[in-house]
């Protein structure tokens, strides 16, 4: 009695379920046990298996599982967003379901202007922007007079129902008289007098069959009418809608030719308050802030007359991030302040030429040149336009600076091989560096000091 109370005292027996069906059993000799495979495993304290077994850990241990879980869902989605085929198929399913909203956008926007006096507002506030009053008056008599229109179409669906009915009272019973004295006419004819009613019931007849037409299409059409309507959306936004630049697919525009669009946009997003609400008030009336755009040399020329409140000097500020909107390197663009007030003129060069080298100077390919150091002017290069610059000698100091090898004493030699044409003029030349730049004026120059002396 007292070893078992000791025992109770030592450990706790625990009985675990056992399936005696599963137990593999050996037969062995008459009288004695099966043998039973080996059994790998820990003993549990009483705690132990209270606690493996209690449902705050059963809880633990599906958190710990949802935690994995949700780990390897992060890492596999941050790897597939890695991929740019990934991004690229991403981009293209959110573009296409956003051009649905879109187009309902861009339908609901001309539902509106066609039954409100928006757009003549918006044209007249683009109009007011850009400093043109005469057109401010015009469109505001255009809104006064759609106005009227508008009024004298709702007055007249207040009065057209009631001469609706009388028409079509008139019509039905015009239709049935007449129907009613073709039939007489081919009873007369026929010496029928059941040919009578033929005419009417024929018409009766084409009416049920149109109904039942109609009716045995409506349920299929109705039940397209949904999608119909969805793709007619889808396509208004495709092609009218606004696209975010991060959702339009990716493409080179470098060098693709400057429009009154590109324009516009480049300004808008050109970082000025004041410009960018202006263009989103004026919308596609912005354009007409622009001047013809023109060729001019190897680029284009364009003025834009700037709105009120947006001053020249802050455009010119940002002429680098202008010529980034217009997929241009900074020296492929120069603005200058053309005669008329609140404009600027762009001239923007062909993406590239600019790194092209310029043909042989007329010293070269002119054999029939000719100076004259008192009016003439010296052939000296191409301006960034591609224009010819002339440089009149007369009278004239030059200062030519520049980093080494930068072309000075080229450029200087290019003005004295010109000036050299005129027999009248005497060279007297100091090249204190000394290095040759200048021994070919030997027997041309009075004077040719070569080196510090």
């Amino acid at each position: 009695m007292g070893d078992t109370s000791k025992a109770s005292e030592l450990a706790t027996v625990v009985r675990l379920p056992v399936d005696q069906h599963e137990q593999p059993h050996k037969p062995g000799k008459s009288g004695q046990a099966g043998e039973a495979e080996a059994v790998s495993g820990r003993v549990l304290t009483a705690a132990e298996y209270a606690r493996m077994f209690s449902q705050r850990e059963q809880a633990f241990a599906r958190w710990r599982g949802y935690r994995s879980d949700a780990r390897w869902l992060a890492g596999a989605v941050r790897r597939l967003g890695g991929d740019e085929r990934t991004r690229t198929a991403a981009r293209f399913i959110v573009r296409h379901a956003v051009f649905v909203p879109v187009g309902a956008g861009v339908v609901a926007r001309r539902v509106w202007e066609a039954k409100t006096n928006s757009r003549y507002e918006r044209m007249m506030r683009a109009a007011e922007a850009a400093g043109d009053f005469e057109a401010v008056r015009e469109w505001e008599a255009r809104s006064v007079a759609e106005r009227q229109r508008r009024h004298q179409r709702v007055m007249d669906w207040i009065t057209h129902p009631v001469q609706i009915a009388k028409t079509a009272a008139v019509s039905v019973a015009t239709g049935v008289g007449g129907l009613l004295g073709l039939g007489v006419v081919m009873a007369v004819a026929e010496d029928n007098a059941a040919l009578v009613n033929d005419p009417l019931m024929g018409a009766v007849a084409v009416v049920h069959g149109t109904a039942v037409a109609v009716e045995t299409a409506w349920g299929p059409a109705l039940a397209a009418a949904p999608w119909l309507t969805v793709a007619w959306l889808w396509n208004e936004g495709r092609r009218r809608g606004p696209v975010l630049s991060w959702l339009a697919p990716e493409q080179d525009t470098a060098g693709e030719p400057v429009t009154p669009g590109r324009v516009v946009l480049a300004l808008r997003d050109l970082g000025i308050p004041a410009l960018r609400k202006a263009i989103t008030d004026a919308g596609e009336a912005a354009a007409s802030w622009l001047s013809v755009i023109r060729i001019a040399g190897c680029g284009v020329e364009v003025d834009v007359t700037l709105p009120s409140g947006v001053s020249t000097a802050e455009v010119k500020a940002k002429r680098r991030k202008l010529a980034e909107n217009l997929d241009r390197h900074e020296h492929e663009l120069h603005i200058t302040i053309p005669p008329a007030a609140r404009t600027v003129r762009l001239w923007v060069a062909d993406s590239g030429a600019l790194d092209e080298p310029i043909g042989p100077s007329p010293l070269v390919t002119d054999q029939t040149l000719t100076a004259d150091i008192h009016s003439g002017r010296a052939p000296w290069g191409q301006d960034l336009r591609g224009d010819a610059v002339t440089l009149p000698l007369w009278q004239r100091h030059l200062l030519v600076t520049g980093l080494s090898n930068q072309g000075k004493t080229a450029a200087l030699r290019a003005l004295a091989l010109w000036a050299a044409l005129d027999r009248s003029v005497e060279f007297r030349i100091a090249d204190l560096k000394g290095v040759g730049d200048w021994r070919m004026f030997e027997g041309i120059a009075t004077t040719l000091i070569q080196g510090p002396t």
